[in-house]
């Protein structure tokens, strides 16, 4: 398991350091992926994962090895009166198994219309772009002062952040 870097969490942490983050587009055939920090309060769409099962899993794994994450970000989709359906609970469960994997806290964003919107930006690849608007809205809640979670209307919750959990 990659470890949590230190700027993160922990005694030497500072809320002037940038935290970084690598959001995810999930789908059941490909997993968008955008990466982002706090000190640039934008984001960047790295690439769509194909893989499924434990190699999607194995790539993931990869790419927090690779950007050194402070949290991951999810988005999930609903429709559009904000019902959930079936890919709203395969998400939730996705933002689950990178939280039990990866030990990292992972926050839930609602993410209604970014592949429409990625599209219609004529992005070549959809799913990145789609997760780096996902990430760039979760930013943006952070830049307003909502902690993650804090607003319904925000449709984001907070995974335990297990390193936290014992206190």
């Amino acid at each position: 398991m990659p470890e949590r870097p230190a700027s993160c969490s922990g005694p030497t942490a500072s809320p002037f350091q940038p935290a970084s983050f690598l959001c995810f587009d999930f789908g059941t055939r490909r997993v968008g992926v955008a990466t982002g920090n706090t000190l640039l309060r934008s984001a960047q769409p790295l690439k769509s994962l194909q893989a499924e099962g434990d190699a999607r899993f194995a790539a993931i794994a990869g790419l927090i090895s690779e950007w050194q994450p402070c949290a991951l970000v999810v988005g999930v989709p609903f429709h559009p009166d904000g019902a959930a359906h079936e890919n709203t609970r395969r998400a939730q469960r996705f933002a689950r198994q990178l939280h039990g994997r990866f030990r990292l806290p992972v926050h839930e964003v609602d993410e209604r219309y970014t592949t429409t919107e990625a599209l219609a930006a004529g992005a070549a690849d959809a799913d990145a772009a789609a997760a780096a608007l996902i990430l760039e809205q979760f930013l943006r809640s952070l830049d307003a002062g909502e902690p993650p979670g804090s607003e319904p209307s925000t449709a984001m919750t907070p995974l335990p952040d297990p390193a936290h959990a014992a206190a």
